[in-house]
């Protein structure tokens, strides 16, 4: 088969970014460019992420990024198969700042749009970095988003669970401004455990053991604010005594759809765990997933760090999977804050278990 070349544009949170990939699934592609902006330093000041401010941001700067991935590309706008953006699910209005800008550049080159679901994005992720075959068990981690999905095809995701409250990722960020650590509170909660006793405090692990395999934060976020509330707490040891917790119930959870996927799928030549998302970008977390799924006899693959957190390259190869498959999507395609990835695009603003953006 000819390599497609796919230009792909994310703007459903706070990074702007504009990508070009080539290949053909199941991969690995080419990254031919990959262009993030980092709007971290204007939503600082708020603690978290101001829907106002990323949806102007984009709109500020996704031409000249656009540009530069085409540049860095070696590239013609022309030269592209089809345009990829993120359709949803995420904030809205930058979800439309993306979207609508692949409407016009389609248009203007008479190129397919190829409508995109971040989701999906972060779950064929492993197939451009490592060339994963289906199917797999996909964990998602970020800070909208905590799944175990059974991945079968580009377009065919069973949910085995999800998170009944906060999302891994929004704990990690409310632990952080909990204990007084700057935004974005992920990376900086993970510095502080690196220094810590992850036994100095006893923290909850909610549904630890229980059937199932949905998961729930909320209590153990509930719990630092309580530890904070104490006189003299230390910020190292919290951190990592949170983090511990965190990592015993997604494996917990983890290894029961482990041992669901070998059910669902027996004739799995080599059966893959693909932990995907922001929060993969997490050393402790990917080590103790890593054990357990050596332990059940799974491979893991996790994308390099740069392509675990949101970018366009990720956009740009689900753009490319759903085209070489033969999809294309009208003009006329709204922009979704909510877009399961276990439904089809017509039940996308119905809700689910899921979280949205």
């Amino acid at each position: 088969m000819n390599s497609l070349t796919i230009l792909g544009l994310e703007t459903s949170c706070d990074e702007t970014a504009a990508a070009v990939v080539r290949g053909f699934p199941p991969g690995p592609g080419a990254i031919l460019s990959n262009v993030v902006f980092s709007q971290t330093e204007a939503h600082a000041p708020y603690g978290g992420v101001v829907p106002e401010i990323a949806s102007r941001a984009h709109l500020e700067i996704l031409d000249g990024l656009i540009a530069r991935a085409l540049k860095d590309a070696a590239i013609k706008l022309a030269d592209v198969d089809a345009v990829a953006a993120t359709a949803g699910p995420g904030l809205i209005g930058g979800v439309m700042v993306g979207l609508t800008t692949a409407k016009a550049l389609a248009l203007s080159q008479a190129k397919p749009l190829i409508a995109v679901n971040h989701l999906a994005g972060h779950a064929l992720t492993a197939r451009l970095t490592h060339g994963v075959d289906f199917p797999f068990l996909l964990l998602l981690v970020s800070g909208g988003h905590c799944q175990l999905l059974a991945a079968a095809g580009p377009e065919q995701y069973r949910l085995y669970g999800t998170t009944m409250d906060d999302a891994v990722g929004e704990a990690f960020d409310k632990t952080a401004k909990i204990l007084g650590l700057p935004y974005p509170g992920g990376p900086n909660v993970e510095a502080h455990a690196a220094r810590g006793n992850p036994r100095a405090y006893s923290l909850p692990r909610p549904l630890l053991g229980r059937a199932g395999m949905d998961f729930s934060f909320s209590g153990l976020k509930t719990a630092v604010r309580q530890l904070a509330a104490q006189d003299e707490i230390d910020v190292d040891d919290a951190c990592a005594s949170f983090q511990a917790a965190a990592i015993d119930i997604l494996c917990d959870r983890t290894a029961r759809a482990l041992a669901r996927f070998r059910d669902d799928f027996p004739d799995a030549a080599r059966p893959t765990l693909v932990v995907a998302g922001g929060v993969a970008a997490n050393a402790a977390i990917g080590a103790a997933l890593a054990e357990l799924a050596e332990s059940h006899g799974f491979e893991i693959r996790v994308p390099p760090p740069r392509y675990c957190t949101d970018n366009a390259a990720m956009i740009a190869w689900a753009g490319l999977e759903r085209f070489a498959l033969g999809r294309r999507d009208p003009l006329e395609f709204s922009p979704k804050a909510r877009w399961p990835l276990d439904r089809s695009d017509d039940d996308g603003d119905r809700g689910s278990r899921q979280n949205g953006a």
